[in-house]
């Protein structure tokens, strides 16, 4: 299940939970079997320059090549700018999780 998480300066109009939609649905996009995103969003009220943050996680996968990557990182910075309409200094990055990361669900 891929992560999300945007941090972002108060200053700036974020809709997150479009831009974190949107980023679940460019993900499945280029990998129908990724599963739902889960995403969280931060505003932080004490900053230095208005800015927005992003970071995407993903299991690694054979298939996760570079080539997926750079095709993936560049349709998730369009897509979310796209959804951004003030000026902004802008940051994204796209990591893959060690073979030591669990994730699964609790019902407890």
């Amino acid at each position: 299940m891929p992560h999300a998480e945007l941090k972002y300066s108060s200053d700036l109009d974020v809709d997150a939970e479009a831009i974190l939609a949107e980023i679940e649905t460019v993900i499945l996009e280029h990998d129908s079997g990724a599963g739902a995103c889960k995403g969280r969003a931060y505003p932080a009220g004490q900053f230095r320059h208005t800015h927005i943050t992003v970071s995407v996680a993903l299991l690694t996968k054979p298939h996760r090549d570079e080539a997926f990557s750079r095709a993936l990182l560049a349709d998730l910075e369009s897509r979310i700018k796209a959804r951004l309409h003030q000026p902004c200094e802008f940051s994204l990055g796209l990591s893959y999780s060690t073979p030591l990361y669990v994730t699964n669900f609790h019902g407890g």
